[in-house]
């Protein structure tokens, strides 16, 4: 059993935050957070397929996304920043569905959260942020969708007072763009 990992489960079938080998001494610190062979010895089937990082102004709201076809697991970690990150089970046979958790994924605590086929992800960047994604499946374009961040049937407090309020929010026009729920509903039924 290794004991430089951490592996938690969350009330999202699928959802788990990893706490990543972290060593640190008077040089800096020295970060491990992907080993196929760890997570296959926790029962997790995890090949990446694409890595991307995104920097983030403070502010920006990226999501919430998913890919309608081929889905896109994702194992995501802040490296360097602080970031809001939420996921949204929108898989119609699970019991959590329509279930948002968010997760605090800052540069000091390496904590990384692997999201399963099926949800969609997304956060807001409470300080200058990069963040990394390690996708177990390549980037679809042509499927490329997601739901409005402030949809509210889906009801997520994102909480806008760190950063100064909704008028300091940051969105891309693909993301005021998005669906809302009823109509990812209306179009798809779930995942």
């Amino acid at each position: 059993m290794n004991t430089l990992f951490g592996f938690e489960e969350t009330e999202i079938p699928g959802l788990i935050v990893v706490t990543p080998f972290n060593a640190e001494d008077m040089r800096g610190s020295f970060t491990k957070d992907y080993s196929r062979e760890v997570f296959n010895q926790q029962g997790i089937s995890y090949e990446l397929a694409e890595i991307f990082y995104a920097t983030s102004y403070r502010g920006v709201i990226r999501g919430l996304h998913f890919q309608r076809e081929i889905q896109q697991p994702k194992l995501v970690r802040c490296i360097w920043g602080r970031v809001f990150d939420v996921v949204v089970d929108l898989r119609k046979e699970s019991a959590q569905f329509k279930k948002w958790l968010f997760f605090e994924l800052t540069g000091d605590n390496h904590q990384e959260i692997l999201i399963p086929a099926g949800c969609a992800h997304g956060y807001l960047v409470l300080e200058e942020s990069i963040v990394s994604y390690k996708c177990a499946e390549r980037f679809y374009g042509e499927y490329d969708d997601g739901i409005l961040w402030n949809d509210s049937d889906i009801g997520i407090a994102w909480p806008l007072e760190l950063i100064g309020g909704e008028g300091n929010v940051i969105l891309a026009d693909k993301d005021k763009n998005l669906q809302s729920f009823m109509e990812f509903m209306e179009r798809y039924g779930g995942f």
